[in-house]
């Protein structure tokens, strides 16, 4: 099955133009970015047990470290995508080491309190737009002969993306995983077993943290535009409400979430201005028909 949606995807943009879809070949791109996103969610909070409500604060960390890259002169896609994930994750063992002392409501609210510090930090940067955001006219470079290759960025970013996937499955079932797993259900036990609780739980909020800043950078090649809005609690909000539709602790939950929601809201709003009514509709009936989310019913759930 996963070989299967892979050739999909691949030869996706092979196949758009003779269908008429060229359009929705950048749509596409743009899923798989946000599957990163929401995959680096949802081991953060299924498997780690860590509700997060600040998780876009690393995705604008993300694509504002690529604006300052390129302001200063630099056009490499790769050093970008490389220096965001360090920054991010330098930026989240700062936010964890104090974050992760605390548990539950307090959790949630720390995070969300900091990811609106580095929103109206972002704000205030006045180099890089502010709060009209900073447009990038740069032509940024994939290197070598991938700059001649017509979709070369979409086959880059289906490459990282299926890593990135096969990397948290593989995690998830490494010691590492079982260990994180472990303290989600009872921290206690894991503690008086010897292992390190507060250690394990950083680890895990740095790699999701620097895995959501290479989704900001990339979208903001996606995109060619960064703003503040990108780090907004309606932008964490909206990653959290994907990996609940997915199905929380599920390998494929984040995939199955970003596709449904933003495929929902990008049909909707063709046909109505006020599609968040019928969008939180759905979500409704999600959470009371499938509490387990999409995933839920096609492969025993990790949360229990």
């Amino acid at each position: 099955m996963p070989w299967l949606v892979l050739f999909l995807l691949a030869v996706f943009p092979l196949v758009a133009p003779l269908l008429g879809l060229e359009y929705y070949v950048g749509f596409v791109q743009r899923l798989m970015i946000y599957s990163i996103a929401v995959s680096s969610l949802n081991f953060l909070i299924g498997y780690g047990g860590m509700v997060a409500l600040g998780h876009a604060g690393f995705l604008g960390i993300g694509a504002y470290t690529l604006v300052a890259l390129l302001d200063s002169g630099q056009d490499s896609v790769w050093l970008a995508w490389a220096l965001a994930m360090g920054v991010s994750g330098l930026f989240a063992l700062l936010i964890g080491s104090i974050s992760i002392r605390t548990r539950g409501m307090y959790f949630i609210m720390i995070t969300l309190a900091f990811a609106q510090m580095l929103y109206y930090l972002a704000v205030s940067f006045n180099r890089y737009g502010g709060e009209d955001g900073y447009g990038i006219y740069t032509p940024l470079s994939l290197g070598g002969w991938l700059n001649n290759i017509p979709h070369a960025l979409y086959w880059v970013v289906l490459l990282i993306a299926g890593l990135v996937f096969a990397m948290g499955s593989r995690v998830a079932r490494s010691r590492f995983g079982l260990a994180l797993q472990g303290i989600r259900d009872n921290e206690v036990r894991m503690g008086s077993m010897g292992y390190p609780v507060y250690a394990i739980r950083l680890l895990a909020f740095v790699v999701a943290g620097a895995f959501a800043g290479l989704a900001g950078a990339m979208l903001a090649v996606n995109n060619n535009f960064v703003s503040p809005s990108m780090m907004s609690f309606g932008e964490s909000a909206g990653l959290l409400v994907m990996v609940i539709l997915g199905g929380m602790g599920h390998r494929w939950g984040p995939v199955l979430g970003v596709a449904v929601w933003l495929t929902l809201a990008e049909v909707l709003k063709l046909y109505t201005d006020y599609w968040h009514w019928p969008m939180g509709l759905i979500l409704l009936l999600s959470v009371f028909l499938l509490p387990a989310g999409l995933a839920g019913g096609s492969r025993q759930r990790v949360i229990k």
